[in-house]
């Protein structure tokens, strides 16, 4: 009697465990395929969000597409442009008002270039920067003369400002992934040699690393006392969060290390009421005086509400601090008149007695590349009153003030950056595939 029980209940369980079996092997590829789209999904958060700005705030697509393709034609291509081609091969941008080509400029040109996919243009840029801005040999040797007379050719100053190299490590990366490597240019080569070179840099000819090792900063320029300070603009974390991903050099770590050093030095560098920061600072955040320039809110300072919005477009790692800059920001600049606010201001928001001349007249100005940065800041402020900013670089116009000043140089490029960015258009560049 207890055999046939024994025999029954070891049936029953060798029946139980078999459909257990089959109900687990049935469900592996389901939980598979669960696991695989939870990574998906996951992988789609960590993708960035490029907001069409323009179209939230009610504008059409088409009218969207219009305005960006005539900004892009009015600083590449028209009457007042400040692009110009050189034979079948070469392309330059100029700085129109201080005759000179700058490293600043070719490489914003490059970044525009590889955002719209002009890769002709971004090609004739990057061959007349090597040609006649790159140190071949030396101690300066992968760095680049930051300003060229592009009559003679003749460098004007053959040291470096280092966001030029910045800009022009980054834009190559991009490149690499659009384009591939292949097709006349090697752009991950090209960027290779610049960061090689930047590491290789010990101070010999008193030429340093681009970034300040000891500190983890860009420096104002790699040479002289100059490494031993800095320029909030040029701090871009997003961009070494990209060196990170995409240079390959072995120095991943400490580039991610830069990016958030460069977060942290924005608090302290942004005054805790206007949010306005001096154009050079210490690494500490603390005002940099120059004999040319005592601290202030000038045309450098600009740039950095627009770099602030697209780290937290890009990489959203310093939200909270970054959404109450926003706030702060465009309130300062709000109370002085959403029309009528000037581009230079000492950090406490009054009115400096030095004004930095740009053109004939020394003069200060409501321009129209820090109305199109103001604006990019509206990515980052939560405010839904912050789409006045986006209505009011929408409404402005690149062309001469009254006084027939006009600078379709950096208002342009800021401009344009601005509308880039507002219309989800400046981008991460992934590899294909």
């Amino acid at each position: 009697m207890n055999m046939v029980i024994a025999k029954d209940f070891t049936n029953k369980y060798l029946i139980r465990t078999r459909i257990l079996l089959l109900i687990f092997v049935l469900m592996v590829p389901f939980l598979v395929i669960s696991q695989n789209k939870k990574k998906a999904d996951k992988s789609e958060l960590k993708r960035p969000q490029y907001r069409n700005l323009f179209k939230e705030a009610g504008y059409s697509q088409i009218d969207i597409d219009k305005k960006l393709a005539k900004a892009y034609y009015d600083v590449f291509e028209g009457p007042d442009k400040v692009y110009f081609e050189e034979g079948d091969a070469l392309g330059y941008i100029s700085d129109i008002k201080n005759k000179d080509a700058r490293t600043e400029g070719m490489s914003y040109g490059m970044m525009v270039a590889v955002q719209l996919n002009k890769k002709d243009v971004f090609d004739r840029l990057w061959r007349w920067s090597v040609k006649y801005m790159q140190h071949q040999d030396g101690p300066r040797e992968g760095y680049f003369a930051w300003s060229v007379n592009p009559e003679t050719k003749k460098q004007n100053s053959p040291g470096s400002a280092s966001d030029g190299e910045l800009y022009y490590i980054t834009s190559l990366l991009f490149a690499s992934n659009k384009w591939g490597n292949d097709t006349g240019i090697n752009y991950y080569k090209e960027a290779r040699r610049i960061l090689d070179a930047m590491w290789k840099k010990d101070g010999t000819g008193n030429v340093h690393n681009i970034i300040n090792t000891e500190h983890k900063q860009i420096s104002f320029v790699p040479e002289g006392g100059g490494y031993n300070w800095t320029d909030p603009s040029y701090h871009v974390p997003a961009f070494y969060e990209i060196w990170a991903l995409y240079a390959k050099d072995g120095h991943e770590q400490f580039y991610k290390e830069c990016a958030d050093v460069s977060r942290n030095f924005l608090h302290k560098a942004c005054h805790p009421v206007t949010g306005l920061n001096s154009d050079y600072t210490e690494f500490n955040g603390e005002p940099h005086p120059t004999p040319w320039m005592p601290p202030g809110f000038r045309y450098d300072s600009w740039r950095v509400p627009m770099n602030i919005a697209m780290d937290y477009t890009w990489y959203g790692k310093d939200k909270e601090w970054q959404e109450d800059y926003a706030k702060r920001f465009q309130n300062f600049l709000r109370s002085k008149g959403l029309d009528t606010y000037e581009d230079q201001f000492n950090l406490d928001g009054s009115t400096p007695e030095f004004i930095l001349q740009a053109g004939p007249v020394k003069k200060l100005r409501h321009s129209i590349g820090l109305v199109g940065t103001a604006a990019t800041a509206s990515l980052v402020n939560k405010d839904k009153a912050s789409l006045d900013f986006v209505h009011a670089v929408w409404n402005a116009k690149l062309e001469p003030y009254e006084d027939g000043y006009f600078d379709p140089y950096y208002d342009g490029l800021m401009y344009l950056f601005s509308l880039m960015h507002l219309s989800g258009n400046y981008q991460i560049i992934a590899p294909k595939g």
